[in-house]
């Protein structure tokens, strides 16, 4: 790898420095961009496949066209690393994703040149087409608008309704198509398949270029000649390639596909486009982890790094810890189904691209046939499953909890107003760490909850996550919530006989007798510590494990109602709709009046950094929790004090006393 002490990249803080150097030199910028992106993800752990692969094209893309003037955006946006370091942000890179440091995510208040903000996928068409018809609205008729579509983002249905809209307008949109047949997991699907169809059979595409470049060079006869050759070239394409007409039927000039990893083809053909006006296409052809032997050998595993690397043999170092580490939730959700599917030859497993990610690709081993990877599509995915459903399967559904609010429509309308048996399987609930607010899976238990039918729950540690797996799969359970977090449950030995957790009951973890605190989920972990510490203080509280928010086990309340005046709720998620405003709900029905202090997500988005820091953040991890319970058993403490002041300097006696007093 090359010296980063005296390079080109040192000297460019914007496109402007940029766009200043010879187009000889663009090849040293790319390959010092793909070093320092190595070297900073070696370090610093983030994505790095999808971002190595898309280094030339980020580069031709700046040197081209006059951003931030003309406005590009990033679908999916973890591919954005080299626009980044080009746009400003090279000296403060190490901070990436890092708490209080720069997102690993185009984000329109971290600059100017993040035009939109994109974390989810397949969004880039819409939001280039609405800045496009704004632009033109405004008078702003010389501004391009480009929308980089790829990381298997094009297989989301919404990319298609972008693609639908543009097409049928004349809005001067470019759509980059980077294909790498990749999304976190190889792509799947019919368009898949088209894309590497289109590849393969570059004759009629690369023809089509050569003419339409040879016509622009006699100036008289040149624009009349193009004119002529759009009209026309229907007919070439079916002679050549009868199939390539499927972005031209949405009313695209489709151009491609081109070497994505060609910075001076791309350039030139860049430059082009630009001078043909309305909706364009360019299908570019690039490789995840290009540049970095391990990444290209193994782009799912270098989609994002695990951890620290060696830049040389891509030795991936290990933790260094004498205590083993107990198993991530997603691996005993990945175990546990296959156990439940070997018992029940009607369960099957779906999910949008991310089979590798919540630990499906194990089903997809041993049960091929009943797993399903249905592409970016999540409300697919829930329909999918709800035609499943009626069709006398058991449907479980894995989507990350961002990732389902994508699919809300459809599983109000299609699974839970049918009371279809639908298992939602939410991993990634509450604050995930790096990914940001992007990625934060904080509304699930509000949502969830309100919607008729539907069993919400979260379980406390992985024997409680097979429990409810082995609980939703049993008859006549219907909707059926289930959400755990990003990371390593608290237990090692986690591997015991299914038993059936009666739908809406929670458990008694402790006895007490200050105030009693309710949990939901991985969460109660943090309160088990807290009142151990806080016991070692003399302050006893009891706490209860509520399991369900929906429906939420009655009987504990009431027994909560009566022993104590005050309950602290505690969830990895919003409050406001959560478990604490389920509690603060059911308790005022109940008309006795009972304080409830509500911990969670504040009512407000969560930037990144690691779990343990957002969670001291939002003031429920483990001194939060202490924090909290000190100053209300001492405010309580107080209040009893005056109170008994109060109350006795209003007795008889003291009445008595003063009045001798004042008559002696």
């Amino acid at each position: 790898m090359a010296d980063l002490e005296n390079n080109l990249l040192n000297h460019i803080d914007s496109p402007d420095d940029l766009r200043k150097l010879k187009e000889a030199d663009l090849p040293v910028v790319c390959a010092e961009l793909r070093t320092f992106i190595i070297r900073e993800a070696a370090s610093n752990p983030g994505h790095l496949g999808a971002n190595l692969g898309v280094v030339d094209l980020t580069v031709a893309l700046h040197y081209t066209y006059n951003t931030p003037y003309d406005k590009l955006i990033w679908d999916v946006g973890h591919q954005a690393y080299s626009h980044k370091i080009l746009t400003g942000r090279r000296k403060v890179f190490g901070s990436n994703r890092l708490y209080k440091g720069i997102s690993g995510f185009p984000k329109m208040s971290e600059s100017e040149y993040d035009a939109f903000g994109v974390g989810h996928s397949s969004t880039s068409i819409s939001a280039a087409l609405g800045i496009a018809v704004a632009s033109a609205l405004n008078g702003e008729t010389n501004r391009k608008v480009i929308a980089v579509i790829g990381d298997g983002s094009m297989t989301g249905g919404m990319a298609f309704e972008g693609l639908n809209n543009a097409g049928a307008s004349n809005a001067d949109v470019l759509v980059i198509l980077n294909y790498n047949n990749m999304s976190i997991d190889p792509n799947v699907g019919g368009i898949s398949k088209y894309f590497v169809q289109m590849q393969a059979s570059p004759v009629y595409n690369s023809l089509k270029t050569k003419i339409w470049k040879a016509m622009g060079k006699f100036k008289w006869i040149g624009p009349l000649a193009r004119k002529m050759l759009q009209k026309q070239q229907q007919a070439l394409k079916s002679v050549v390639f009868r199939n390539s007409n499927l972005f031209e039927s949405f009313g695209f000039r489709y151009f491609g596909p081109v070497d994505g990893h060609d910075v001076h083809g791309l350039v030139h053909i860049l430059n082009d486009l630009k001078a043909i006006p309305g909706p364009k296409i360019l299908h570019v052809i690039t490789k995840k982890g290009k540049g970095f032997t391990p990444a290209e050998n193994d782009a799912t595993k270098w989609h994002a790094v695990p951890g620290k690397f060696d830049i040389l043999t891509g030795e991936i170092f290990a933790k260094t810890s004498d205590v083993p580490e107990s198993p991530k939730y997603q691996f005993v959700f990945g175990k546990t189904i296959i156990e439940l599917a070997q018992q029940n030859d009607k369960i099957v497993g779906i999910t949008p691209a991310m089979p590798s990610g919540c630990s499906l690709n194990m089903m997809m081993k041993v049960f091929p046939k009943r797993t399903f990877d249905v592409g970016i599509a999540e409300p697919h995915a829930v329909t999918f499953a709800a035609g499943l459903a009626v069709g006398g399967m058991m449907p479980f559904v894995n989507i990350y909890s961002s990732f389902m609010q994508r699919s809300y429509d459809q599983i109000i309308h299609d699974v839970a107003l049918q009371n279809l048996n639908v298992v939602f399987c939410m991993d990634r609930g509450g604050l995930v760490g790096a990914d940001g607010p992007t990625h934060h899976g904080i509304f699930d238990l509000a949502f969830m909850r309100n919607i008729p039918n539907m069993t919400v729950s979260a379980p406390m540690d992985q024997v409680e996550l097979r429990n409810l797996m082995y609980t939703a799969q049993l008859p006549g359970k219907g909707p059926f919530s289930i959400r755990y977090p990003r990371g390593n449950g608290p237990l090692k030995e986690w591997k015991l006989e299914f038993s059936e957790i009666p739908v809406g009951t929670g458990r008694k973890i402790s006895s007490g007798t200050d105030l009693a605190v309710l949990t939901i989920g991985h969460v109660g972990n943090f309160a088990v510590e807290a009142l151990s510490q806080l016991r070692e203080e003399g302050i006893s509280c009891a706490h209860y494990d509520m399991r369900f928010v929906a429906p939420i086990d009655k009987e504990i309340l009431r027994e909560v109602s009566e022993d104590f005046n005050t309950v602290v709720t505690i969830e990895d998620g919003i409050v406001e709709g959560g478990l604490g405003s389920a509690v603060a709900e059911c308790l005022s029905l109940s008309h006795k009046h009972v304080r409830v202090i509500r911990l969670g997500v504040p009512l407000k988005f969560i930037e990144h950094g690691s779990q343990e820091e957002l969670y001291r953040e939002c003031g429920f991890d483990v001194d939060g929790i202490c924090r909290t319970i000190r100053e209300l058993v001492k405010n309580s403490a107080q209040n009893s004090e005056a109170h008994e002041s109060e109350k006795g300097a209003r007795s008889p006696e003291k009445a008595f006393e003063k009045l001798k007093v004042k008559s002696g």
